[in-house]
């Protein structure tokens, strides 16, 4: 009977020291702000329901793509009164949206986004709420009135009627945001925010905000990413990264004629002005813009749209990828309703981008080493370079073949292009096929 009570025991204690598989916590530190290659998820183009689930399902190919962050547009529960079915037309800050899925369904795709290697941020909507949001209600005093101090009013100057417009000269509004914010970062353990519209909301409310987000984290890390460009953003707010807008809007410019050298100036003239350490993200769509035209058509075609996204994302970083622009889908994206993307479209396409987000990780000069640019009128000519690598980049920006002089200290040597791996010896000229580009390594 010893026997077999000692040998019952041994067993109990093997079994009580053993890891609940329940309880594992995923190990995942977020990548520095100036490592970050982001992946933009609209709930709406990956399923007509439970779109939570599908984006789980899809882990795999999301983050085969090279990205490390994963940001989720909004999935709160969306407002009814005088609503346009907007997912940024929120009526409950702390809820899902039924037709996302579940609190249990985000906390799953949390979760296997951490497994996978990448941290997960929320869309956060603090400009506005729906017109039957309870804080309405309960707290009228929270919103923006008109003139005469009669009417609530909608967020000005957009005149988005679907919404109403917060006070942020009211203290109790503002810690009533604050505490939803950290129910997402402390009780679902997200790893950081994309503000919505954060230009429109005090920098000193996001000063507020940042600092007892960071607080409330403790030893996590988190991401906050601005959707603005104003330098407040990181000097008061204290946001990691902001929109590059006038940099994307240079490129639109750039593709309709103006000369590549514009480019130059753009890039320079958002970096002049960040403090050190802060980041601008770079993209050539995102959910405002795809709604007009989706880069394969903004940028005349395919080879267009990929080498506008070498523009964009090698001079200084900060790359984005809105989710299903990686397999070319054509046609403008409502956001503001369910649209099927073909994920098996354009395989060409995937690769494509897998391999410029690929270098993008392997090599730190590529995305946060030295430019010094070459002034063209319709090439696009930088090199990157930091203590152990040196890149050219070339990018024809024309749907015309073009024949571009090596700048000086290139010419003779012997070099690799990155993406094809072709081996080759640079001339005094280099001729480049309608929107080719190339990147070079010595």
């Amino acid at each position: 009977m010893k026997k077999l009570l000692l040998s019952i025991g041994i067993i109990v204690a093997l079994v009580a020291c053993k890891p609940s598989q329940e309880s594992k916590t995923v190990a995942f530190e977020l990548p520095a702000v100036d490592d970050i290659a982001m992946y933009q998820v609209n709930p709406r183009v990956f399923a007509p329901s439970n779109s939570l689930n599908a984006v789980a399902a899809r882990i795999d190919s999301i983050r085969d793509l090279g990205v490390n962050i994963m940001w989720v547009m909004p999935i709160y529960p969306i407002g009814i009164e005088k609503g346009k079915n907007s997912p940024y037309c929120i009526s409950d800050y702390k809820a899902i949206a039924p037709e996302f899925g579940t609190i249990d369904d985000f906390k799953n795709l949390a979760k296997v986004c951490h497994e996978h290697g990448m941290g997960i941020i929320l869309d956060w909507v603090a400009n506005h709420t729906a017109w039957d949001h309870p804080w309405l209600k309960a707290h009228p005093e929270w919103y923006t009135r008109d003139e005469k101090a009669d009417t609530i009013i909608c967020p000005q100057p957009w005149n988005w009627e679907d919404v109403a417009d917060l006070n942020y000269d009211n203290k109790d509004m503002r810690a009533a945001m604050i505490d939803a914010m950290k129910y997402w970062i402390v009780d679902i353990g997200i790893d950081g925010f994309r503000c919505d519209v954060a230009d429109g909301v005090p920098a000193d409310f996001w000063k507020d905000a940042i600092t007892q987000l960071r607080a409330a984290a403790g030893d996590r890390k988190i991401v906050m990413l601005a959707e603005g460009k104003n330098v407040d953003n990181f000097t008061v707010g204290g946001f990691d990264m902001n929109y590059g807008w006038d940099y994307k809007d240079e490129i639109v410019k750039v593709w309709k004629g103006a000369p590549a050298s514009d480019l130059i100036k753009a890039d320079s003239a958002e970096y002049a002005q960040l403090p050190a350490g802060k980041v601008k993200l770079r993209f050539t769509t995102n959910h405002d813009h795809s709604t007009e035209a989706t880069p394969c058509v903004e940028f005349t075609n395919d080879r267009g749209a990929m080498a506008a996204y070498v523009a964009s994302i090698f001079p200084h970083g900060g790359a984005l990828i809105y989710g299903s622009q990686e397999v070319g889908y054509p046609e403008p994206i409502n956001f503001f309703k369910y649209v099927p993307v073909d994920w098996t479209a354009k395989p060409e396409l995937y690769k494509e981008y897998q391999t410029l987000i690929r270098l993008y990780n392997e090599h730190p000069a590529l995305r946060k080493g030295t430019m010094t640019a070459y002034p063209d009128k319709d090439v696009f000519v930088f090199e990157k370079t930091d203590a152990a690598e040196r890149f050219l980049i070339l990018v024809n920006i024309r749907n015309v073949s073009n024949i571009i002089q090596v700048p000086e200290n290139w010419r003779g040597h012997e070099v690799d292009d990155e993406v094809t791996r072709k081996h080759t010896k640079l001339d005094e000229n280099f001729e480049l096929a309608p929107f080719e580009y190339m990147i070079f390594a010595y």
